[in-house]
C-alpha cells in the first residue's frame, strides 16, 4: 500500500472489505473495549473514527484483557469474535504444564445492516469441548457450511497453544468435535514460547490458505502456512499440509520486527492484501505486552503462475511511528498520559 502503518497501534489487525468500504478493528492498547472503524480507502483507516461498540463489564469471565477481536458477516448479520479473561493472572493447568492466561473464545451479533449501529448482543462463550486457554478464533464459510478455526492449549501438548478446527451449528455453537491442525513443532515455532496463534483464512482459486503465527511475540514471532484443496475434508487432519518453514518473517533491512497476526483483504480491483503487525524495534521495555507499539500493516499479495503465494518481507514504513509506550489518541495524536508499565 502506498501508506504504512495503516492503523498505528493497533495489534492483531482484521479488516473486512464489505460493500466497497474497508471495517477495521484490532487490540486495542488498553484490551478493556472492541473499536471499530471504517474507511473507503485502507490508507484512510488511521484518521477515520474509532466507535467503541462493546466493553466489558466489571467483572465476570470476560471481563480482562480482550484480545483480537475480529468481525464477520454471517447470513446477513455481524458478528464479532474475541478472546477475553476473568483476571490478568496467568496460571499453569496441569503440573508441568506451560503457564498462560485464562483467556476464552466469545462472540457478539448485531442483526443492523451497519456494525455501528442496532445493539452488540452477547452470544456468550464458545464450548469449544474442554476448558483451557483458548484464543484467536476466526471464521470461514465454505460452500455453505461455516467453520471456526481457533488456538487452545491441550495440557497433554507441551506448548501454550495449537490450532484447530470445527464445524458450526451456528455463528456461536459448535456442530462436531474440534480437529487438532496443527501443533508448535518446527525450532521457528518455539522460540521463546511453544505458539500456534492468530490463524486466518483465505480462500482462493480451489485451494485453502490457512496462515498462522508462532515464537513469542518479539523478534521471533513470524507467520506458518497449511494449506488444503478446497474441495478436500477440511476436517481430516490428512486434507492439510503444514510448510515447515515460516512464510513471513522479521525483515531487518526494512525495520520491521515480529510480524504477526495477520488477516486478508482485497483491493477494490480484487487483489489479495495481507493485514498483519508488526514493531520497528527489538527492545522492550517492561511486559511485553504492555508496549503498545504493535501497528497495523498491510501489502499487496502476489501470486505465481501456479496460484502460490509469493510471500515476501515486510515492507518499510512510510508513515512516522511512535518509539515509546505513549500511547497515541485513535487520530493518531499523543494521548493525555502513557500506558502503565
Amino acid at each position: 500500500m502506498d501508506v504504512n502503518p495503516i492503523v498505528l497501534q493497533r495489534a492483531d489487525p482484521w479488516v473486512l472489505r464489505h460493500e466497497g468500504r474497508y471495517w477495521f478493528t484490532a487490540s486495542h492498547p488498553d484490551y478493556d473495549r472492541i473499536v471499530l472503524r471504517v474507511a473507503d480507502r485502507l490508507e484512510d483507516l488511521q484518521a477515520a473514527p474509532e466507535t467503541t461498540i462493546w466493553q466489558p463489564p466489571a467483572d465476570g469471565p470476560a471481563s480482562r484483557l480482550v484480545w483480537a477481536p475480529e468481525l464477520h458477516r454471517v447470513d446477513g448479520r455481524w458478528y464479532v469474535y474475541f478472546a477475553a479473561a476473568p483476571d490478568e493472572e496467568g496460571r499453569a493447568d496441569a503440573p508441568g504444564a506451560a503457564p498462560t492466561f485464562n483467556h476464552r473464545v466469545f462472540v457478539l451479533e448485531n442483526a443492523s445492516p451497519d456494525p455501528l449501529d442496532g445493539t452488540w448482543v452477547e452470544r456468550g462463550q464458545v464450548d469449544t469441548g474442554w476448558e483451557s486457554f483458548a484464543l484467536d478464533a476466526t471464521s470461514v464459510v465454505l460452500d455453505g457450511r461455516q467453520y471456526l478455526v481457533w488456538a487452545q492449549q491441550d495440557v497433554t501438548i507441551r506448548g501454550h497453544s495449537n490450532l484447530y478446527i470445527a464445524p458450526m451449528a451456528n455463528p456461536w455453537t459448535l456442530a462436531g468435535p474440534a480437529v487438532l491442525l496443527s501443533r508448535p513443532e518446527h525450532d521457528w515455532e518455539v522460540k521463546g514460547f511453544w505458539v500456534n496463534e492468530g490463524p486466518a483464512v483465505l480462500v482462493r482459486d480451489g485451494r485453502v490458505f490457512l496462515t498462522y503465527s508462532g515464537a513469542a511475540t518479539g523478534v521471533d514471532y513470524a507467520m506458518g502456512l497449511l494449506t488444503a484443496d478446497a474441495d478436500a475434508d477440511l476436517l481430516d487432519p490428512a486434507s492439510w499440509t503444514k510448510h515447515p518453514d515460516p512464510v513471513v518473517v522479521s525483515a531487518p533491512e526494512n525495520g520491521q520486527y515480529g510480524p504477526g497476526h495477520n488477516s486478508f483483504t482485497q483491493t477494490p480491483d480484487g487483489r489479495v492484501v495481507l493485514v498483519y503487525h508488526a514493531r520497528t524495534y527489538t527492545e522492550i521495555v517492561g511486559d511485553p505486552l504492555r508496549d503498545p507499539n504493535r501497528h497495523a500493516r498491510a501489502q499487496v499479495l502476489p501470486f505465481d503462475a501456479d496460484g502460490n503465494p509469493l510471500w515476501g518481507p515486510p515492507v518499510p514504513d512510510t508513515r512516522p511511528t511512535p518509539t515509546s509506550t505513549q500511547v497515541l489518541a485513535p487520530d493518531g495524536s499523543p494521548a493525555a498520559a502513557p500506558l502503565p508499565a
